[in-house]
């Protein structure tokens, strides 16, 4: 009984533990129901998770933000051709984290880094080992860059990257600019460089020289942006509300260069570089009447392209940089002299030295000419003389007249950093001398807008680079630049007819101190100059053959003066036998020239036609448009249908010139005997045969014979002859 007894009483704790306990979890389960409950009722009715408002997430989920980018305007010459716009580059980088794995369960990692490097090294300006390296970082890293070669790809690069469809090779974009002329008025036109901008946590072209400076705020544009809904494929969501500002891209200009004419120049100031390695050269073509410049550049220069010689030449010599002119100056001076009566051409002065305040100036033949008349002061170049005719004049009008001419006075063209120069004009030395260009610092653009009096009837006008500002989208015009009158420094076209006689007189091989730029019986004046260069550690000027600023101002034609080239070289190496500056300077001066000449008779006897666009016509249509409007198709390649042209569609061309246009496949040397400089940068520009081009006027001789299979990256020789 006892035994029962002990068994039941068991039964009953056991069964009142397992109630208890059942108690307990059905206690437990009710409440974590309860408080889930209680959550989700909290979560219904307040909308919030930690803060976070759900409802404002889940829209977040599926709404997209897009920045819609601006572009920055493009710069054009006077012609519409493209010298500026915009473009992009390409960074290409690897993932190597194995965790990359996309929605079809594909690896977006480096899989095989070896044939990677192998492949890649195709493209990149890397070896295999050096990309191998690379794909194996000391420290683990989710991706990697490629330094300097695997940044600045163009797209074509990018293109043939992705056909080798490597597993976990990516790219990203960074906004960059388009020169496609290389070397050209690259400090005239300048330089856009992406920048970071904090504001939209993004990169920017932004202006930092030249007139991509000057105009940054015309050019650059401001983004636009779209906000909308997606469902869960990416498609936008019906009758759901967007957000919308539209881009406003930045205006284009139009620029007074024709690009011709520069490039021409382009070529004649490379040549002399590489013979004769100056300090520096400058060089401007300007219409006088209007104060446009169809033509500007320097050396030492850069591609703004490749950035190829940047570190070395960022200033821009032609309104950064102040010198003393030398006796290009004395056509001031001599204006000057005469519009103040102070000019007898029959009057007699002794040539050779003159003594100021203790001080001996002398000719630059120091022995002079003997006594002769003021009439010959100009064309010999005379110091002595101009000394004179400063003293006649007296200090108080000459400076009055250097005033009227803006001398140490900004011209205010559209360049940054333009600097003014000054005038040292304290005692009667310095006075004396500032008639033949020293003791006076200008910059190039000065003595343009001082030269532009005599196309003008006295009258000076301001250089300009820019025509207009037009809109990006429908090439309105926005802003269009005037002609801008500057003073009076001459009153009469009689004064000016004087000045133009005198700078014919120069060209007079027996008296004149340019003979070397005489052209035939060509209507064209000139002045020549040879300025001292003062030593930089002070205590005059240098010494030595070498060591001096050679220059050239010259005007066409002379009866009504229209056109004018201004060059300056500093410090040419003067070493090769029979070399001198005044030979070196005419292998610029002369082709130019000769260039304006043909080209203001053009624009007067020939009528120009606007180049089609024949891309994708065969040859045989194309010939036909061409020759209904005067036109010379050239035909380079093998295949029938047109893929590129030399002149862009929309330039302008005399009738009677040559149109040449790319077909294609395997190309042929032709017979260049006759063809213009012009006629040779085109087909280097359709047919990518680089040409080493000597001389000037037409191609004489060629070092490929005709009918050559040219083969990729062959260079052929081309002398040209007048």
């Amino acid at each position: 009984m006892k035994k029962n007894s002990n068994l039941k009483l068991q039964k009953s704790k056991a069964h009142s533990y397992r109630f208890t306990v059942g108690r307990v979890l059905q206690v437990a389960v009710a409440l974590v129901f309860l408080v889930f409950t209680a959550r989700f009722l909290y979560i219904g009715i307040s909308k919030t998770v930690n803060g976070q408002n759900l409802s404002q997430r889940t829209k977040q989920l599926y709404k997209r933000n897009e920045v819609i980018k601006a572009s920055r305007g493009t710069i054009y010459d006077c012609n519409g051709l493209a010298i500026a716009e915009d473009s992009h580059l390409y960074t290409v980088y690897a993932i190597l984290d194995k965790s990359s794995i996309n929605y079809k369960n594909k690896p977006e990692y480096v899989v095989n880094k070896s044939e990677t490097a192998e492949k890649l090294a195709k493209v990149l300006p890397l070896s295999a080992d050096k990309i191998y390296q690379y794909l194996n970082p000391k420290h683990k890293a989710f991706q990697v860059q490629f330094g300097t070669g695997g940044s600045g790809l163009t797209l074509k690069q990018k293109k043939q990257i992705e056909a080798m469809k490597l597993p976990g090779i990516k790219f990203v974009a960074t906004p960059s600019r388009l020169y496609p002329n290389g070397n050209f008025a690259s400090h005239i036109v300048g330089l856009a460089q992406p920048e970071y901008n904090k504001k939209t946590n993004s990169e920017m072209l932004v202006g930092t020289m030249g007139l991509e400076a000057y105009f940054n705020d015309t050019l650059t544009g401001k983004d636009g942006y779209r906000i909308s809904t997606v469902d869960a494929f990416e498609n936008q969501s019906p009758n759901q509300n967007q957000v919308y500002k539209p881009v406003e891209n930045g205006n284009n200009l139009y620029l007074t260069l024709n690009s011709q004419l520069q490039s021409y120049l382009e070529a004649r100031l490379t040549e002399v570089q590489k013979a004769y390695d100056p300090t520096s050269i400058t060089a401007v073509v300007e219409d006088m009447k209007t104060g446009k410049i169809l033509a500007a550049s320097q050396r030492p220069t850069f591609n703004p392209q490749t950035k190829k010689g940047l570190t070395k030449s960022y200033r821009n010599i032609l309104v950064q940089d102040t010198y003393e002119p030398g006796s290009v100056f004395k056509v001031l001076s001599f204006a000057a002299a005469v519009n103040s009566g102070n000019y007898n051409p029959n009057e007699y002065y002794r040539s050779g030295s003159v003594s100021i305040g203790g001080s001996t100036i002398h000719d630059w033949l120091t022995s002079g000419w003997g006594t002769i008349p003021f009439s010959q002061a100009f064309e010999r170049s005379s110091n002595t003389g101009f000394v004179k005719l400063e003293q006649k004049m007296g200090s108080k009008t000459w400076k009055k007249y250097l005033k009227r001419f803006h001398i140490g006075e900004k011209t205010g063209i559209t360049l940054p950093g333009e600097q003014p120069g000054f005038i040292s004009f304290k005692t009667p030395v310095d006075q004396a001398v500032t008639a033949f260009g020293q003791g006076v610092n200008v910059n190039v653009m000065q003595m343009m807008q001082a030269y532009s009096s005599l196309g003008n009837n006295g009258q000076m006008v301001k250089p300009q680079l820019v025509d207009k500002v037009t809109d990006f989208n429908n090439g309105k015009t926005i802003k269009g630049y005037q002609i801008k009158k500057v003073g009076a420094p001459i009153y009469s076209a009689k004064i000016k007819r004087v000045v133009l006689a005198n700078m014919r007189k120069v060209l007079n091989k027996q008296s004149g101190t340019g003979s070397a730029y005489k052209m035939g019986n060509a209507d064209i004046g000139v002045k020549t100059g040879t300025a001292q260069i003062a030593n930089p550690k002070g205590g005059g000027y240098l010494k030595g053959d070498s060591n001096y600023i050679f220059s050239i101002v010259g005007v066409y034609p002379t009866k009504n003066p229209r056109y004018c080239i201004y060059l300056t070289i500093k410090q040419p190496h003067l070493d090769l036998a029979g070399t001198t500056a005044e030979k070196i300077l005419a292998s610029i001066f002369k082709p130019m020239m000769s260039r304006i000449i043909t080209m203001a008779k053009s624009n007067n006897s020939t009528t120009t036609v606007t180049v089609p666009n024949f891309k994708d016509m065969t040859v045989a249509q194309a010939s036909a448009e061409a020759k209904q409007i005067g036109l010379n198709l050239v035909k380079v390649g093998e295949k029938d249908k047109i893929t590129a042209q030399g002149i862009k569609s929309g330039e302008k061309l005399e009738s009677g010139d040559k149109i040449f246009v790319y077909t294609s496949g395997k190309i042929n040397c032709p017979d260049m005997r006759g063809w213009s400089f012009n006629d040779l940068h085109q087909f280097s520009n359709v047919s990518g045969v680089k040409l080493s081009i000597k001389g000037t006027g037409t191609v004489a001789s060629q070092s490929v014979a005709k009918g050559t299979e040219l083969k990729s990256g062959e260079k052929i020789k081309v002398n040209l002859k007048e």
